[in-house]
């Protein structure tokens, strides 16, 4: 499931992430530096280095910004999420054609398994040009460039890339989420339960209905959850 959210950050964050990345001077590293086998000879860009203090400041606003977003935690349901990471492309500096790597280590030594990836917008779309972040799913390949603030979220599983910027720069969050639900199908059907709950709660539909749906949603999650 691919699934753009709007609004995770404010104006008011964005600006704030965007000044402190802009200002970080030598915390920007070469991007492969946290890249697989399979992504070091295809990435080139910039990232701010992981074990950072920087990294994790405004790491720390992102996961405070997505743990009260509804419509993430509806669509990933989140059981471990790697800490925030922080990229920029320039003029020239793409990331071709990859799989992310299916389990990273966090900082404490667990591992987490690698379910859904998302990617924070911190640039308007505007302000550069290439930058697409190109997903192949079932549906086929879609092309995603979204405002500021704004996250897509979609499964690790996925083949995509980054296009190569061609004017400007590109700055963007990523990172990753171990999921309650392993699967993606069964995390889309979910989803698309608890969105028609969401709906007939919002119309007043039958009470008794609403409250048998909403048990089966939670007699599956119970049923395909890994915790």
């Amino acid at each position: 499931m691919l699934l753009p959210i709007p609004d995770v950050l404010t104006a008011d964050q964005v600006r704030y992430v965007r000044e402190r990345l802009e200002g970080a001077g030598d915390a920007w590293v070469d991007g492969r530096a946290t890249a697989g086998y399979q992504g070091a000879p295809v990435k080139r860009n910039q990232q701010i280095a992981e074990h950072s203090p920087l990294a994790r400041e405004l790491g720390d606003v992102i996961v405070g910004a997505i743990e009260c977003n509804p419509l993430f935690i509806s669509a990933a349901l989140p059981n471990q999420v790697y800490p925030p990471l922080f990229n920029r492309y320039g003029s020239g500096m793409t990331f071709g054609s990859h799989v992310d790597g299916a389990v990273r280590v966090l900082p404490n030594g667990v591992k987490l398994r690698t379910d859904v990836s998302a990617t924070l917008f911190l640039c308007d779309p505007d302000e550069y040009d290439g930058g697409e972040l190109v997903i192949e799913d079932t549906y086929g390949v879609q092309q995603v460039k979204l405002p500021a603030g704004h996250m897509v979220v979609y499964p690790a599983t996925s083949l995509h890339q980054v296009t190569p910027v061609t004017r400007g720069t590109r700055l963007a969050s990523f990172f990753w989420v171990q999921s309650l639900v392993r699967s993606d199908t069964q995390r889309a059907l979910l989803f698309d339960m608890d969105t028609a709950i969401q709906r007939l709660n919002a119309t007043g539909a039958d009470d008794a209905a609403r409250r048998s749906l909403v048990g089966c949603y939670h007699n599956l999650l119970r049923l395909w959850s890994e915790t």
